[in-house]
């Protein structure tokens, strides 16, 4: 097809204007709609379903039996066309009986077509219908012939709300009805603890006019829009009050990219070419973002898709002439804010002396907003579900992001005591943990331990001397990596990690190599062509890495160079055998030798170590131990690959305990091999931040830990309480013979014995 997505669009708009503005019913205009797509298209047959009384209905088709409209039915999820209501995605199949979510309605005569297309009529961010085509012949609908039904769709969906053809059902951001106690779980983002009133970011923009009638002039008020909205970013980012260094910079530098792009301006360019006001092109392109985000399974691509849906939210509102976001109107008392999801830049806007909190429907760990949120110190609770059904503006909330991760929606005055008490006791363990900080992780009968942290950020350093730890026990080099738009160059490599061993200072750092891939993909390097249907499993690590070896010699040389005149710590993350240990190391070495023989200053020292995630690599330890000078266990890895269960299954999270028999007696297995070869052994995953399993690790023989900044204080204090040669022998006669409940015969020994576990 040679037509254009956006002359194809246009050729049916035309024809539906003079529809719409036709002096006839709604249902003579969406007879006549069908018929005009189902001709522009080529097509047997095209459909509308509107959604009326919860059902999607079959309110007009050309091409199916007339006597099923009004009369087919489907529910949400219901058949292909359910589906897309339910997902707000797009369907674009050559055999539509082929899908499992095809339903066969024999009224509608539908058997003898074969290709499916559908897409969702939005209004508001919710499907209020689907508008579909189908063909006799087997194929997919071309690329153009999809985008010109999106763009048509938006336009129905203007015309369908104004006849009042389906559910209403309201204002999404209306004031709920119940005034009952209300706790919604979340995924925790930012730790903390914040009571506030419920603000809403921003009021939802609806577009009423969809059509242009001036194609030219709605491009100049896109453009000056453009310029407004980058002013605006630049303002913002050069406002921004952080402190020296630090990724969130990073992650404003590349927000910045992304308002500058051109590709986006062209595709809302495009949408304008087919006949949309400035509006509906902006709001066309962000709803194929939005259906992009759910259709992409690699979560970091989703996130630079977030900055972009926030860019647009602000382009929308500028071009719109509705500006108010509450930043903008004032924040005028506690507030915790509430959003779909937010950009680092709308954070940025907001004052910190009353922002106590954020409450996001979507987020992630590794979202923009999240990094500078952190840098900020605001707490953040991300996945939330039913937000805008069970949060009004202005409600009182007390944001918990410690433990579970909960906000409470209009609390008992009993509920807002017990959170005060709650964040008073934590103020006062924060200080009892603060007093600590001098004091050596020692336990009772004279162990002296190694308390190392995790850490990612540039300023992730500064936990070292808050909490008082030993040092970086792993720092993950890939968060630089997943924070840029492009691959950091050499030069900003070199930078950060130099900035890193200064602030860490006499301290040692563990930088382990680049861990991208697999379930770490980056959308500027095509790590694998096809998806992976393990991606945990994939190819990914230091697999990746040896492969790309150009990436690995650059980080390489970055990480010699700036630990010139000390010593260099660096680990190899996924070994699976000792041979793939060996080749990244002699990377390493020749890398050395090359910037020696360029006269650099190079390490004083290179220790090399490698992660054990692998259960594999603990049947070669006799050939990598004399090789190696520290073995870091990644439990989180290596407890999903001991018991094939996938960590981010929610059936399977809780099913798999990090005390099990089997995952103790596999550490156990590694420690006299280690220590008969005088090789550094560390626990680097979350088991070890958690004080009971870090008890047990230390009865193991463990004696280093590498773990979050927040857990050293509690992690110190129960070394302090512990008599390490006491829970050596009890943790060796339960391995000999294991209770049913392993954790809680340990629970109750800890307890009997004094060992501090709050």
């Amino acid at each position: 097809m040679a037509v254009t997505a956006a002359a194809s669009a246009r050729a049916i708009l035309v024809n539906l204007h003079e529809v719409m503005a036709a002096r006839s019913s709604p249902q003579a205009k969406l007879d006549a709609v069908v018929r005009i797509i189902a001709t522009s298209l080529d097509s047997e047959v095209c459909s509308i379903y509107l959604l009326r009384e919860g059902l999607l209905e079959l309110y007009a088709t050309q091409g199916l039996d007339q006597a099923a409209v009004h009369v087919t039915k489907l529910a949400m999820g219901e058949g292909l066309v359910g589906t897309i209501a339910k997902n707000v995605e797009t369907l674009n199949l050559d055999e539509a009986a082929a899908h499992p979510d095809f339903a066969y309605r024999p009224e509608t005569g539908e058997d003898e077509f074969h290709s499916f297309a559908g897409v969702p009529i939005i209004r508001r961010e919710q499907a209020i219908g689907v508008l579909a085509v189908q063909h006799q012949d087997p194929r997919k609908y071309e690329d153009v012939e999809i985008e010109a039904l999106q763009t048509v769709a938006m336009v129905l969906s203007e015309l369908i709300a104004h006849a009042g053809l389906v559910d209403q059902r309201g204002d999404p951001t209306a004031r709920p009805q119940s005034t009952a106690t209300v706790r919604l779980d979340g995924q925790k983002l930012v730790e903390g603890m914040g009571i506030g009133h419920a603000v809403y970011h921003q009021p939802r923009i609806t577009i009423e006019h969809t059509v242009a009638e001036d194609t030219e002039a709605e491009r100049h008020r896109v453009y000056a829009a453009f310029d407004k909205m980058r002013e605006q970013i630049d303002r913002i980012a050069a406002q921004a009050e952080f402190g020296v260094g630090g990724e969130h910079e990073e992650v404003i530098a590349t927000y910045k990219m992304f308002a500058y792009d051109e590709g986006w301006s062209r595709r809302i360019n495009e949408a304008i070419d087919s006949g949309l006001t400035a509006e509906a092109a902006i709001e066309r392109v962000q709803q194929r973002t939005r259906m992009r985000m759910r259709q992409i399974g690699d979560p970091l691509l989703q996130d630079r898709m977030h900055d972009l849906e926030d860019l647009s939210n602000r382009l929308l509102r500028i071009v719109s002439g509705q500006m108010g976001t509450a930043a903008q109107m004032g924040l005028r008392q506690d507030t915790i804010l509430i959003a779909r999801n937010l950009g680092p830049a709308e954070l940025l806007e907001y004052d910190r002396r009353r922002l106590k909190g954020v409450i996001l429907e979507e987020g992630s760990l590794t979202a923009h907003v999240t990094i500078v949120a952190r840098a900020m110190g605001v707490p953040v609770l991300g996945r939330v579900r039913g937000v805008r059904q069970h949060i009004g503006d202005g409600d009182l909330l007390l944001l918990d992001v410690t433990d579970a991760g909960t906000v409470l929606v209009r609390p008992s005055s009993a509920m807002e005591e017990a959170f005060d008490a709650k964040l008073v006791l934590r103020q006062k363990r924060r200080a009892a943990y603060a007093a600590l900080r001098a004091e050596p992780p020692t336990t009772k009968d004279g162990t002296r331990l190694t308390l190392m942290v995790n850490a990612g950020l540039r300023d992730d350093v500064a936990a070292i001397d808050v909490t008082g730890a030993d040092g970086i026990g792993l720092f993950r080099t890939e968060f630089q990596f997943l924070v840029s738009a492009t691959l950091p160059q050499r030069e900003r490599q070199l930078r950060l990690y130099r900035d890193v061993l200064d602030a860490a200072g006499d301290k040692p750092v563990t930088f382990r190599t680049v861990d991208i891939g697999g379930d770490k993909a980056l959308p500027y390097l095509n790590a694998h062509d096809e998806d992976e249907e393990n991606p945990a499993m994939g190819w990914r690590a230091l697999r990746l890495a040896l492969e790309r070896d150009g990436l690995m010699k650059a980080q390489a040389r970055a990480l010699i160079e700036a630990a010139g005149g000390r010593t260099l710590n660096v680990m190899f993350p996924m070994v699976s055998e000792a041979w793939e240990f060996a080749e990244a190391k002699a990377l390493f070495e020749a890398q050395r030798d090359w910037l020696g023989a360029r006269g650099k200053r190079l390490p004083t020292d290179i220790r090399y170590g490698a992660m054990l995630e692998v259960p594999a690599l603990a049947e070669q330890l006799d050939l990598l131990l004399p090789d190696i000078q520290f073995l870091s266990v990644g439990t989180n890895d290596l407890t999903q690959f001991l018991f094939a269960a996938d960590r981010a299954n929610p059936k399977l999270a809780e099913r798999y305990d990090w005390l099990s028999p089997s995952i103790l007696r596999f550490l156990a297995k590694v420690v006299a091999p280690c220590r008969a070869a005088n090789v550094d052994l560390t626990v680097c995953g979350e088991m070890g931040g958690r004080p009971l399993e870090a008890m047990t690790l230390v009865a193991l023989g463990i004696h280093r830990l590498s773990i979050t900044p927040a857990a050293v204080g509690p992690i110190k204090a129960m070394i302090r309480s512990l008599d390490q040669g006491a829970a050596t022998s009890f943790v060796t006669g339960l391995l000999a013979h294991p209770p049913r409940d392993m954790r809680g015969a340990l629970t109750e020994w800890a307890t009997t014995n004094g060992v501090e576990l709050a």
